[in-house]
């Protein structure tokens, strides 16, 4: 009751709430995503001014569906940024044991390609096809016609989209929807994989296989184009519409041209449930990131308030992944920036200029040695949150339709989805993924389509 009569902003208010939860000086009936909700029912029981579900997801969502952020990097976006991370992967917890309260959207992230945006036009009713750059401030490239896609595309992205046209105005699209393509014209391919014939599609790094002659891939074989969608747009106009990731079948009908899907995590047999065992592992990995969360909060609000060394933390942490290491340490980023800085200064033409660079790189460094413990103990939350996240992975591709692949130099080798994304009722979203399995190879694997 203290902390809500501290404050008449109920956004603040919110903030500090979740500042509390991290430090341990707040514990609330609800767990995971659900505290949003009883934090907003507190307040709005003592507060004039009341706080609306609606009011705070159009404050959390402002924009597309351009960019999700993996959970363990919410480490780098400040203490408040840990506690959402947390607060996903505890509501996750929770929903694989079967006794979660919270209403957590959970979709599977699909590798295909290109990203297809398509629907309704709300400001002139023409159904329309294209990708993100619908969403350009200037020169939106909006596809209505053939002739659209020509004058706004180019070579393989251009046949994908010209197949999009012809084919998705059959499902009767309600509003606008976004999703991955996943096979066209002479994509779909008969291979033998682990030793049994399957019909396969590769739309960006990885392989999707159903085993011949089952249900499934007889439908596949049946349709001309193969779509996922997993993101809704709202708004009265291209330029300000909202996007959620509540996509659900009752969204588009069906068409024998087009085999078409929600991204919405199905488990009707009730494999990807948490054993106790798995529970309770679950259980000590949480609480070994809480604790680590809390170390965190001071290194994560200083990244927070500078975006340079921030991006830095990013380019840096993607390396590392790249290379096949999820191990990062404070030294060893402060190496990384000076070699970056040096290169730089090395393609300075000018004295002047060198000598400016040199002034910068010496800053640079020494505030980041300043603030090597604060940085280390982000990394360890960093690790820890990605702990979590695995062992939820892991657990959640224990439910698949499609077999996954990816090609190597001797063939092919099993392996996981692209990963999963979670969102909740207010709007926000994070992404799970196993990022030394897929993102290693999203880096270094070639694409199967062409940009144009």
């Amino acid at each position: 009751m203290d902390l809500i009569n501290k404050h008449d902003d109920p956004i603040s208010f919110l903030a500090s709430a979740i500042d509390a939860m991290i430090k341990g000086k707040l514990k609330l009936k609800q767990r995971g995503v659900a505290n949003t909700r009883e934090l907003v029912a507190l307040w709005n029981k003592v507060k004039k001014k009341k706080i609306k579900l609606k009011e705070i997801n159009q404050y959390i969502t402002e924009g597309k569906n351009v960019h999700l952020t993996h959970a363990a990097d919410l480490s780098f976006e400040g203490k408040e940024r840990i506690a959402e991370a947390i607060a996903f992967l505890e509501a996750l917890t929770e929903m694989l044991r079967g006794s979660s309260s919270s209403k957590l959207n959970l979709t599977r992230k699909w590798d295909g390609a290109p990203a297809i945006i398509c629907g309704t036009d709300p400001e002139n009713g023409k159904f329309f096809v294209g990708t993100k750059s619908v969403f350009n401030k200037e020169n939106p490239k909006i596809n209505y016609t053939k002739a659209d896609i020509d004058k706004n595309h180019s070579g393989g992205l251009a046949e994908k989209l010209k197949e999009a046209l012809q084919y998705l105005p059959k499902l009767r699209i309600k509003g606008i929807l976004q999703g991955d393509f996943l096979f066209g014209k002479g994509d779909v391919s008969k291979k033998k994989m682990d030793g049994e014939p399957y019909l396969v599609f590769t739309p960006n790094t990885i392989t999707y296989g159903a085993q011949e002659k089952s249900d499934l891939a007889n439908k596949i074989n049946r349709v001309k184009i193969g779509i996922i969608f997993h993101t809704k747009y709202t708004g009265k106009a291209m330029s300000k519409l909202k996007a959620s990731f509540n996509v659900s079948s009752s969204d588009f009908g069906s068409s024998s041209a087009v085999w078409a899907q929600d991204a919405g995590y199905k488990d009707t047999a009730g494999k990807a449930t948490f054993t106790e065992a798995e529970y309770k592992k679950m259980e000590k990995l949480l609480a070994k990131a809480k604790s680590a969360a809390k170390g965190a909060a001071a290194g994560s609000n200083m990244l927070k308030g500078n975006p340079k060394v921030s991006e830095q933390i990013n380019i840096y942490t993607n390396s590392r992944v790249r290379e096949g290491d999820y191990s990062f340490s404070a030294k060893e980023f402060t190496n990384f920036v000076n070699d970056k800085l040096e290169k730089k200064l090395s393609s300075l033409k000018t004295e002047k200029g060198r000598a400016r660079g040199r002034l910068a790189q010496k800053k640079m460094v020494s505030f980041l040695k300043a603030k090597s413990k604060d940085i280390d103990r982000v990394f360890a939350a960093n690790s820890t949150i990605q702990e979590c996240v695995v062992f939820l992975v892991k657990k959640l591709q224990e439910v698949q339709s499609l077999r996954t692949f990816i090609k190597t130099s001797t063939g092919y080798r099993v392996t996981g989805d692209e990963g999963f994304v979670a969102s909740d009722e207010i709007g926000s979203a994070v992404k799970l993924v196993d990022r030394l399995e897929f993102s290693k190879i999203n880096f270094t694997a070639a694409k199967n389509w062409v940009k144009g």
